[in-house]
């Protein structure tokens, strides 16, 4: 196989950057403009971003993982046009009794499990080829579709705390699936509370297999650097697939998969629920990720092909 550029790098994006610029700081880092995230983190949140480069930019579809872990901030007292800290002033009450752990602990227990959730104004979600953020700085509010997300774990981490300003505020641990927006439970938090809210604060701890503990900031990034050792922060796309079963295949299915062929699926991966599989040579460097062919019985198809024969 060639030295090209094949890799993703585990970044903890910084608050107060864009997904765009990480991604964007990233690249330039590792001297390619081929360079792509995993899932949008807003700028007022810091955490997990996966930034795949060079080729593994194909298999960023499939790293936007099912499961991702937030610690979050709710704020009650007054809510926003954007559902966070950065908005502007949407609705205020003053909180006059005590908000409880047991009532913080019983409103996060309603929230588990299959929900509904409207993607907020300002979000990157497109509808009409156009993303709602950029509807809501034109001052235009349209309708958007529910759709359903899956709360897995939602833990209260602290004791609910009344803040100078009367508002009170209490950080959770969310375990959800993808597509959910944390700043919009936090309103329906505050709902169940019977209190406009607002996010606070919120960090990524951990995006599918990229947890905090295996990510890197840009400055650690800029001393590998500075000894030409960046490439030894990445993880190879191989790494980065092994949620999906491996098939490893002979030399001569090895180029075949390179050229995109359809292969029987071997007997060992027949009883198998999962229907997409990735394909390894003997050297273990993964080709290509194959799914079912619906058209032909025991057949497998190329999904995403990630090697080549003209990118070996």
């Amino acid at each position: 196989m060639s030295n090209e550029l094949i890799g993703v790098f585990p970044l903890w994006k910084p608050k107060g950057m864009t997904s765009f610029s990480a991604v964007r700081e990233v690249g330039k880092r590792f001297g390619t403009k081929k360079a792509g995230h995993t899932g949008t983190l807003d700028p007022d949140v810091e955490g997990v971003l996966p930034v795949c480069l060079g080729r593994a930019t194909k298999i960023v579809e499939y790293l936007t993982a099912e499961k991702k872990t937030y610690i979050g901030e709710v704020t009650l007292g007054f809510s926003t046009t954007t559902e966070d800290s950065s908005g502007e002033l949407v609705d205020k009450k003053e909180i006059k009794e005590d908000i409880t752990e047991d009532s913080a602990k019983a409103v996060l227990r309603q929230l588990e499990g299959v929900i509904k959730q409207t993607p907020p104004m300002y979000s990157a979600v497109k509808i009409k080829g156009k993303k709602l953020y950029e509807y809501a700085r034109e001052g235009i509010t349209i309708d958007r579709p529910s759709r359903e997300i899956t709360i897995y774990e939602l833990e209260l981490l602290d004791h609910p705390k009344k803040n100078q300003d009367g508002t009170v505020s209490f950080s959770f641990r969310a375990v959800c699936s993808k597509g959910t927006y944390i700043r919009t439970l936090t309103v329906a938090i505050g709902e169940k509370l019977g209190y406009p809210a607002h996010m606070s604060h919120l960090i990524r701890e951990a995006s599918g297999a990229f947890h905090r503990e295996n990510c890197y900031t840009l400055e650690t990034l800029d001393e590998y650097r500075l000894q030409d050792k960046q490439q030894d922060l990445l993880i190879s796309p191989e790494e980065a697939l092994s949620s999906f079963p491996k098939i490893t295949v002979t030399d001569h299915d090895a180029m075949r998969v390179m050229q995109g062929a359809i292969l029987t699926i071997p007997e060992e991966v027949k009883s198998m629920d999962e229907t997409i599989w990735g394909l390894y040579n003997q050297q273990g460097e993964c080709l290509a990720l194959y799914k079912k062919d619906e058209k032909r019985a025991d057949s497998m198809k190329p999904e995403k092909m990630i090697r080549t024969v003209h990118q070996r």
